[in-house]
């Protein structure tokens, strides 16, 4: 909008131009409203040598060459004007002074146009001036809105009316302002061509809220019903702000999940989609979907939608919280422990909720707990009772996972009640039952014959092995009725344990209850008996057969020269030995 305080440039042009030349000096351009009146100021010159007696104009329209008969105006010589302009037009000015301002009254659309001014000093002294004033019949205020209008600076709005109309002058109101502020009227303001306006202004601090909002100037004419009225709408820029998003999304693993992030702002914002400071997808939209297809477990975390443009930005997160199965379990902890240690496991896996984690051995729940991801088990002072194979199971609504772990707790040998001697007739077995860990390596002694035999002297001892019990048999033959003393020792990196292993009669077989080595030792005693009788016949038939003194050590018998069923083949039977004691 512009303020002037100075003489209009047309004016000050003419009198610095007096002097003598042909020229008119008019407002190129000039507005009024239908139906209201409009003067168009206009001043003309001509060479001072011609000094006419009466000085007439014409005033035509839309051409300014009379040869092109253009519809007469106003004409001074005749009052003959066209008939648009009768009862219309009439000269406000004085020609002789050299002013040619034009009245135009009850202006309709078809007037509005060029209008040209020809000046007649008689004879040939008669100029068209190539100068001219288009004139636009309005219908509604003019209201000036600056070109940025941002929320929370302040802004003038103005509405403009013209006031070249010296029979009506012009009221201006706001019209939806409510809320806004209050309107200033300035007056009446003359512009740059000596034209005037009716200014009335309008301060506010817009919001966000006012973008778009409908704002109306109403100009209006005392004592008529004339009244027009204009409308603008706001443009307020303003930053985003995120208006709508998902809250927190829980999704089961391998589903389908989409995010939606929507921002309020003006201009359009940039919209992106991240994760740990990835952009995941971006677009500039008022909305942005982000589509996750098969979501898995490293999908799990905090989204963040930011919003952004020229004045601002705004950003929020929402967390997607991914539903899965636990995995499997995983055992870090002690799998080996000496006797009397204390044992510490720990059982951790991952899901989605927490899982209850659970610890059993043989069907029996040692350690439990719910909703938590890591179980510790403690084991104080270990026992062989411990040893074995333990599970640790992690379950939630989405599935079940386990994993086997062993613990082996090893300890001195411990020497069983099982361990015993037995006889039957000329044959004694002897059974030593040990339960250790590690192995032990386990030795029959017999003081009386001053012999020691381990089990890797597999001709005369058959062990076997079950979990923690090792099971050596040793097999004698000779003299049941005075049975040795057998003494067993079990030894391993833990300690040494001796038994002198007790005597039970030969109609207490003891050791055929012992599992798998009853068979063996079963037909270990068969095997003895055949080959004690046929030994015996042949006693009979030798005229000179040898014979054993006190002092001599009875044979020992392990097997005949065939093999035992259901013993390995590196236990296949051998001749009978003789145990020296030297």
């Amino acid at each position: 909008m512009i303020f002037l305080t100075a003489l209009p440039l047309f004016w000050i042009m003419i009198s610095a131009s007096r002097g003598g030349h042909w020229g008119a000096w008019m407002p190129s351009s000039i507005s009024a409203f239908e139906g209201t009146c409009v003067s168009i100021p206009c001043r003309f010159d001509f060479p001072d040598e011609l000094r006419p007696a009466v000085v007439h104009g014409v005033w035509y329209f839309n051409s300014p060459y009379p040869k092109n008969y253009p519809p007469v105006v106003f004409k001074s010589r005749t009052q003959v004007v066209h008939e648009s302009f009768q009862g219309r037009s009439r000269l406000l000015g004085d020609l002789g002074l050299r002013n040619c301002t034009l009245l135009l009254s009850n202006v309709s659309p078809e007037l509005g146009g060029k209008y040209y001014f020809r000046g007649d000093l008689g004879g040939y002294n008669q100029y068209t001036f190539s100068e001219h004033s288009v004139l636009d019949i309005i219908n509604t205020p003019n209201i000036v809105v600056p070109p940025e209008v941002v929320a929370g600076t302040e802004v003038e709005v103005s509405c403009m009316v013209p006031d070249n109309c010296p029979e009506l002058r012009p009221e201006l109101i706001w019209l939806g302002h409510e809320g806004l502020g209050e309107p200033a009227v300035l007056g009446r303001l003359r512009e740059d061509e000596g034209t005037w306006v009716q200014v009335s202004l309008l301060h506010f601090v817009p919001t966000r809220e006012a973008n778009g909002h409908r704002l109306g100037c109403q100009a209006s004419f005392p004592n008529t019903t004339l009244q027009f009225e204009g409308y603008a709408s706001l443009d307020v820029k303003y930053p985003p702000v995120i208006v709508e998003m998902n809250s927190s999304v829980e999704a089961i693993e391998g589903s389908h999940v989409s995010l939606l992030c929507g921002a309020d702002s003006n201009p359009p914002p940039l919209l992106t989609w991240m994760r740990d400071g990835t952009v995941l997808r971006e677009a500039v939209a008022e909305s942005l979907l982000l589509e996750l297809e098969e979501v898995t477990p490293a999908e799990d975390g905090v989204y963040a939608c930011l919003a952004e443009n020229a004045y601002g930005q705004d950003n929020r997160t929402v967390g997607l919280s991914v539903m899965y199965a636990p995995w499997k379990p995983t055992v870090n902890g002690t799998v080996v422990a000496v006797e009397g240690e204390t044992v510490s496991i720990l059982c951790s896996t991952q899901s989605n909720p927490d899982p209850i984690l659970t610890i059993f051995k043989e069907k029996q729940i040692l350690a439990t707990v719910i909703y938590e991801s890591e179980l510790q088990l403690e084991l104080p002072a270990v026992s062989p009772e411990d040893d074995g194979e333990y599970w640790c199971v992690a379950e939630n609504q989405y599935g079940q996972r386990a994993t086997a772990f062993n613990l082996s707790v090893e300890f001195a040998p411990v020497l069983l009640l099982e361990s015993h001697c037995a006889a039957a007739r000329d044959t004694v077995q002897c059974l030593c039952v040990v339960k250790s860990n590690p192995e032990p390596s386990v030795a029959f002694e017999l003081p009386s014959r001053n012999v020691t035999v381990n089990e890797s002297e597999r001709e005369f001892v058959y062990s076997e092995r079950s979990g923690l019990v090792l099971t050596s048999i040793l097999t004698l033959r000779g003299q049941a009725q005075a049975p040795p003393r057998v003494i067993c020792t079990a030894r391993n990196l833990y300690g040494a344990k001796s038994l002198e292993l007790p005597f039970q009669g030969a109609h207490r077989l003891m050791w055929a209850k012992i599992g798998p080595v009853g068979a063996v030792v079963a037909f270990a005693i068969l095997i003895a008996i055949v080959c004690y009788i046929t030994q015996t016949r042949r006693k009979k038939n030798v005229t000179e057969s040898p014979s054993f003194s006190a002092g001599d050590n009875p044979p020992v018998l392990f097997s005949s020269d065939f093999r035992i069923s259901g013993a390995p083949e590196k236990y296949e039977s051998k001749e009978v030995s003789t145990l020296d004691s030297h």
